[in-house]
């Protein structure tokens, strides 16, 4: 058996009230109603799922240290639709209380995209590229 796609990026947050908070402003959707203690929004193609960092490390091991100090090499993005769009995106995200990590700018690879950090520190890129395309659901695909 494979797995074939990924279907939950599950964040462990300091402060869940105030990370749902945050991800309303910038997803300008809220969670799934009715639960408690734990906030899934529900995005095309993949739910991002936000749990107190606490609980998630010790679901997962009783002996696993809820420490997050420095950065673990691991990145989410979205794919913008343009260069506008991504600087949109960045004034939006300034005032819902990201850092600006890197301000947007053209990339070695023909694109342009900057990175911000949410308010649990797990950085973002924001991205536009040539070489990528929507499906009519948002996803996205190359060209074909």
């Amino acid at each position: 058996m494979t797995v074939p796609r990924m279907t939950v990026i599950t964040l462990g947050v300091m402060d869940l009230a105030q990370a749902t908070r945050f991800y309303e402003n910038i997803f300008g959707v809220g969670p799934h109603p009715g639960y408690e203690g734990i906030s899934f929004f529900e995005l095309p193609g993949t739910w991002l799922t936000l749990y107190p960092l606490e609980q998630l490390a010790a679901d997962i091991s009783p002996e696993l240290s809820p420490d997050r100090r420095g950065f673990s090499g691991i990145t989410l993005a979205y794919n913008a639709r343009s260069k506008d769009e991504i600087l949109a995106i960045f004034e939006e995200v300034k005032a819902a209380g990201a850092a600006i990590v890197k301000t947007p700018q053209d990339t070695f690879w023909g694109g342009f995209s900057g990175y911000f950090s949410d308010l649990d520190g797990y950085y973002w890129e924001v991205a536009w590229g040539p070489m990528f395309d929507f499906a009519p659901d948002g996803s996205l695909r190359f060209p074909k």
